[in-house]
């Protein structure tokens, strides 16, 4: 479900913003509005990199080989990492640069073509038409997260997601939004004022926006690269199922990790009674990888290491990690 939503928020947005992005062009050419070429760049950036989101959705889609046994689910999560650094740069620093350049000719004298254009209502309704495509993006956003937020506040979902597409989009959408009002803001307020520094302002703002979602989706993917483990309400289930299991007295230790966002790996050590033999030990482990499956499907790698309690173990030391292979 969450692959489906997410691949659907995603195209929605691709098409919202291509739209989107050639009526700013064209706004841009008309006026030499800054807010309008910063919007444009931003929704070029937004679009390139929904683009990247469904290359990399594909990418995980990839069966496992020998060198990548455990597959490639975590492809999404790299092209999502693309997607913070493209916004970063393209769209963010972009803007910001051109607040810097316009600023400086403002300081030169120039006016600004936005205050000599005939065609200065242009940005106000391209603007205008943009807020709409935008909203209708942002809706659909909301709508497929809110399948599999459960009761989470947004910025709790945001954080805990393992599927990277759906906060992508949202967290684009939200600033396309409040980008289109900033570019509002320096258009409006530059045409009633005859003051070509509030577009200055308006373009500087949109830079700022952007750097600022650009590091936080950087931060939350960087996580997910990192290896995250599977959410609480995941872990009780596995725990659950595999103290349920006839044989298993209890779970020693277990550690999970996130291989995609629907593939959970599971390495766990269980007690089993000291007096089973070894054909009970197997029959053990294989009923509760049946029970660990069930009750949550999302796992697709499962280790099971039976072992006899004892409270008073201590473990070896480890030895010195040695160097990395070459390949």
């Amino acid at each position: 479900m969450s692959t489906e939503g997410g691949t659907k928020a995603v195209v929605a947005a691709l098409t919202a913003n291509l739209f989107i992005a050639a009526t700013k062009f064209g706004a841009w050419a008309l006026t030499g509005a800054s807010s309008m070429l910063a919007e444009a760049i931003h929704s070029v950036a937004d679009s390139g990199n929904q683009a990247l989101l469904l290359i990399g959705g594909k990418r995980a889609k990839r069966a496992a080989t020998p060198e990548h046994p455990f597959g490639y689910g975590r492809d999404r999560y790299i092209y999502a990492f693309l997607v913070a650094i493209v916004l970063f740069s393209v769209g963010g620093l972009f803007a910001l640069y051109e607040a810097y350049h316009k600023w400086h000719e403002l300081r030169a004298g120039h006016s600004g073509g936005l205050l000599e254009s005939a065609w200065w209502w242009v940005p106000l309704v391209v603007l205008g038409a943009a807020v709409v495509a935008e909203s209708l993006s942002f809706r659909t956003a909301i709508r497929e997260s809110s399948k599999t937020k459960g009761r989470q506040s947004w910025s709790r979902f945001i954080r805990s997601a393992k599927a990277p597409e759906l906060p992508v989009v949202l967290l684009e959408d939200f600033a396309a939004l409040l980008g289109l009002l900033f570019a509002l803001f320096g258009v409006g307020m530059t045409l009633l004022t005859h003051n070509a520094i509030f577009d200055v302002f308006g373009t500087a703002m949109i830079g700022l926006l952007l750097v600022a979602v650009a590091v936080t989706l950087a931060t939350e993917t960087k996580s997910l690269l990192l290896g995250e483990s599977a959410s609480p309400e995941s872990i009780r289930r596995i725990e659950t199922a595999l103290t349920a299991a006839d044989g298993v007295e209890r779970v020693i230790h277990m550690k999970t990790l996130h291989l995609g966002p629907e593939e959970i790996l599971v390495a766990a050590k269980i007690a089993v009674r000291p007096t089973s033999s070894a054909q009970e030990v197997a029959t053990t482990i294989d009923a509760a990888e049946v029970a660990i499956r069930a009750a949550e499907p999302m796992v697709t790698d499962l280790y099971l290491e039976p072992d006899i309690y004892n409270v008073d173990y201590t473990p070896a030391p480890r030895p010195e990690r040695p160097g990395a292979p070459s390949h």
